[in-house]
């Protein structure tokens, strides 16, 4: 049996977007549509990426869907910027009623939460990182994974798949195109979150075998 501990997370969401957008919905009788969508993609290590993205976690503002709509955004902005380090990746999309969508959304962060130690996490404005951990480096490290998962109202724009580079370009470009209005939640991780870490092949292909090579 192989065991892989992933190391470092960090973490923005507001579900309470999606609860009051499905409660609105029922009392009108009909649901409006949702869309769930989550990108995965394997970037080359680097840790001026670490730092940005620690950075940008920082100073976004999770308690709002402005503040969430303006981190995807940057997020994305920093993901294009990369392109030249992608190297695997994976895309998913859900569609259907706001109270599914609220299930849909939570399932996907558990999944994602359940494969990291988060040594940095921020959720509804708070700031969660334990003084306790010690950052071990892999002689074999290469990669940096980073996850989008977004609700919004609506439907984003298709998305080719199999993904390739082309298809993940796209990917990150729907992602960007929610907003203020359509955001419902958003939650991004990337790991390892502790500079000087990186993830092994083995460790990505095997802690996420649906990755596919871009």
């Amino acid at each position: 049996m192989v065991v892989i501990i992933v190391i470092g997370v960090i973490a923005l969401s507001v579900i309470q977007g999606l609860r009051r957008a499905g409660a609105a919905g029922g009392a009108y009788g009909s649901l409006p549509e949702a869309e769930v969508a989550r990108l995965r993609l394997a970037l080359l290590y680097s840790p001026s990426l670490q730092r940005t993205l620690r950075r940008l976690a920082e100073k976004a503002d999770t308690e709002t869907t402005q503040g969430l709509a303006d981190l995807v955004d940057e997020v994305c902005v920093v993901l294009l910027r990369e392109q030249a380090a992608w190297r695997f990746g994976g895309y998913e999309s859900w569609k259907g009623s706001l109270r599914e969508a609220e299930g849909q959304f939570d399932r996907r962060m558990a999944e994602d939460r359940s494969k990291f130690v988060e040594t940095f996490r921020k959720f509804e404005g708070k700031v969660e990182a334990p003084g306790d951990y010690t950052p071990k480096a892999e002689p074999d490290g290469r990669y940096l994974l980073v996850s989008v998962l977004v609700a919004a109202h609506g439907t984003l724009p298709p998305v080719p798949l199999p993904l390739r580079e082309a298809g993940a370009k796209a990917a990150v470009m729907a992602l960007s195109a929610t907003t203020p209005v359509t955001t419902l939640a958003a939650y991004i991780s990337w790991t390892p979150e502790a500079e000087g870490e990186s993830l092994t092949e083995q460790d990505l292909l095997t802690g996420w075998p649906g990755l596919e090579l871009l």
